[in-house]
């Protein structure tokens, strides 16, 4: 029986929040750059724009481009999850942790700070560390509970 953790709520809505941001600060800084006429005539000197009209002139496109970048995160981290199935630990495809290399799970810090180390061997035999959180990752109790009974049993 696999358990899945999908990508966290929280991140997700974070991009959500980060693309609406700068999708407004681009359409503010447009606005006061190109059609706000008093704007453009308080802050223009002899037909040469000051820094602030530059700016806002010159921005919005960076705005976009970055609410773009948010966008591509946020489609590339959507489907992202953990799945503790009965070999493995899967990140990804070519993300995965056997549990026959699990050393120990450090799990003190679970219940206060919301994650746990686990140390594992790589495939060349160095030792390695990965944390894994609840701001990544939602349902992590269960595969914590899973992961620790693989191991102990």
């Amino acid at each position: 029986m696999a358990v899945i953790a999908p990508y966290c709520q929280y991140k997700k809505t974070n991009f959500k929040i980060y693309i609406v941001m700068l999708l407004i600060a681009a359409a503010f800084f447009a606005y006061d750059g190109f059609f706000n006429k008093t704007f453009i005539k308080k802050h223009t000197n002899l037909g040469i724009p000051d820094s602030t009209l530059a700016f806002n002139q010159k921005s919005p496109p960076f705005f976009l481009a970055g609410a773009v970048i948010f966008a591509v995160w946020f489609w590339k981290a959507k489907d992202k999850k953990l799945v503790a199935d009965d070999e493995a630990i899967i990140f990804s495809e070519k993300d995965k942790i056997p549990y026959s290399s699990i050393d120990s799970i450090n799990k003190t810090d679970f219940d206060t700070k919301g994650f746990f180390i686990v140390e594992y061997k790589l495939p060349d035999g160095q030792k390695s560390q990965r944390k894994i959180s609840d701001r990544t990752y939602d349902n992590l109790n269960a595969v914590l509970e899973l992961l620790v009974s693989k191991i102990a049993g």
